[in-house]
């Protein structure tokens, strides 16, 4: 039951939304469109923001609903399954099957997941990513600092244990997938958010 759980997390996060979106809305295959990303954030570059905030929503219940729900039904007493369920779905979402194993930076899907495991946690994580995106324009920087503050958050709230390191690993992820995105940042040619710019990945 739990390796096909697993899969099953996998499938769900492999979902791809934007891509489904860009299809049905456009006719476009956004792989090929703004910065290649199957994200929410390259959905609001390309389709507007009409489209990006129900890819946003369903991509972080992507992470959620395997996280909370498939706990239920795998009839072990270990939390660490949980864990295991959301990070599948994170892989499934930046690695997706459906698309030729390409997909989006994990972001939503991975607030998702520890929406399920650590609520205090994503929502701080959401003020900081907020509030830099409002400041300064930088989707990425918001990203980027909202993954790094989760897990300090996490240890202080929950202490060491599971979530704390899955939190960890997932700042640790994030900030790796973002680093074309840093690099950006440093030559002063990211994109900010709302206003046009060149191509970005």
């Amino acid at each position: 039951m739990i390796p096909l759980l697993v899969l099953a997390a996998y499938l769900t996060g492999s979902f791809p939304t934007s891509y489904v979106v860009g299809r049905l809305s456009r006719g476009i295959d956004l792989r090929q469109h703004g910065s290649g990303n199957l994200g929410a954030t390259n959905a609001y570059r390309v389709l507007g923001w009409q489209a990006a905030i129900p890819i946003f929503i369903v991509d972080i219940g992507k992470g959620w609903a395997p996280t909370a729900l498939f706990p239920r039904l795998d009839g072990s007493p270990l939390a660490e399954w949980a864990l295991a369920y959301g990070a599948a779905a994170i892989v499934g979402h930046v690695w997706s099957v459906y698309v030729g194993f390409r997909g989006g930076k994990g972001v939503a899907t991975s607030a998702g997941v520890l929406l399920a495991l650590a609520p205090t946690a994503v929502l701080a994580g959401f003020i900081v990513w907020f509030l830099l995106v409002w400041l300064t324009g930088y989707v990425s920087l918001g990203s980027i600092a909202a993954a790094a503050l989760v897990p300090v958050v996490t240890g202080v709230t929950m202490g060491p244990g599971p979530v704390l390191w899955l939190t960890t690993a997932l700042a640790v992820f994030v900030i790796w997938a973002h680093r074309a995105n840093i690099r950006r940042l440093l030559a002063g040619t990211e994109n900010r958010f709302g206003r046009k710019s060149g191509p970005s990945r």
